[in-house]
């Protein structure tokens, strides 16, 4: 049994690998790039994740199946939604936010690894 880790102590161990990443790599790969290389380093860290997770959706009282797919999931308590595109949009933000409340997770990083620098690409959205 896995013992329960802070989110926070999660998000900290996450933004310091994008920053190495980053640093490393540089700004303007795929996203799957990035989401290959975070999936791997953060498994190799101890966190049980995630990749691609199918996240379902009800609509008068039926189930769409698969209406989204979450790009990394950790511990089940951290939803990743990586990027690579010039700006964040709003509707980038939002989507998150309907993953976090779909799936009923509190927190989630928005990672665009398209910044000059990785700290300027992450932000932490709130589901609540």
């Amino acid at each position: 049994m896995q013992q329960k880790i802070p989110v926070n102590d999660i998000t900290s161990v996450v933004i310091d690998i994008c920053i190495e990443i980053h640093s490393t790599l540089g700004p303007g790969l795929f996203e799957s790039i990035y989401e290959e290389i975070l999936f791997r380093e953060l498994n190799s860290f101890g966190f049980q994740t995630q990749r691609q997770v199918p996240i379902i959706a009800h609509w008068k009282g039926k189930t769409l199946p698969v209406a989204f797919k979450a790009d990394l999931i950790i511990l089940n308590s951290v939803i990743l939604e990586i990027k690579s595109v010039k700006q964040v949009q709003e509707v980038h933000k939002k989507q998150l936010l309907t993953y976090l409340k779909l799936t009923e997770i509190r927190v989630g990083l928005l990672l665009n690894f398209n910044e000059e620098l990785m700290k300027h690409g992450i932000r932490r959205i709130i589901n609540g």
